[in-house]
């Protein structure tokens, strides 16, 4: 079952979800955290869809357009992915098992802002994920 928060910001786009970004939303919301366009690609395999990678990479990048995923980068680049929470926030993810927290950022905010005014930046956007170990690893 689809979370609310999803189903609200689909209604609000008023927008008509192609049948792949059903599917991974269906299979991000059961990983419960991040994964890989690969990941989610094998999952469905074994799961007996059809679906090709290609569609995964597209259907992925198009919900992160939608900010109904969220996509972060592993320290060695990999993307992984994962769904959105209702506001803007921030991740702290262990390196070693990859268990995640979203996390405010009110200090980084103002950081970003401070920095934009200074060099004279407008309409200004960021991302800031905080890597670690956590306290089980």
């Amino acid at each position: 079952m689809m979370k609310k928060v999803i189903q609200k910001k689909i209604t609000m786009m008023k927008k008509v979800m192609s049948k792949s970004n059903l599917k991974l939303i269906a299979v991000l919301e059961r990983t419960g955290g991040f994964a890989s366009a690969q990941e989610l690609h094998q999952i469905l395999r074994r799961e007996g869809d059809g679906i090709g990678l290609t569609t995964v990479y597209r259907a992925l990048q198009s919900l992160v357009d939608d900010k109904i995923v969220d996509l972060l980068r592993r320290e060695d680049g990999e993307a992984i992915y994962r769904l959105c929470g209702e506001t803007h926030h921030h991740h702290l993810v262990c390196k070693s098992c990859g268990d995640t927290v979203e996390i405010e950022g009110g200090a980084i905010e103002k950081w970003a802002k401070t920095m934009a005014e200074e060099f004279g930046y407008r309409d200004v956007g960021h991302t800031a994920e905080i890597f670690g170990l956590c306290s089980k690893c």
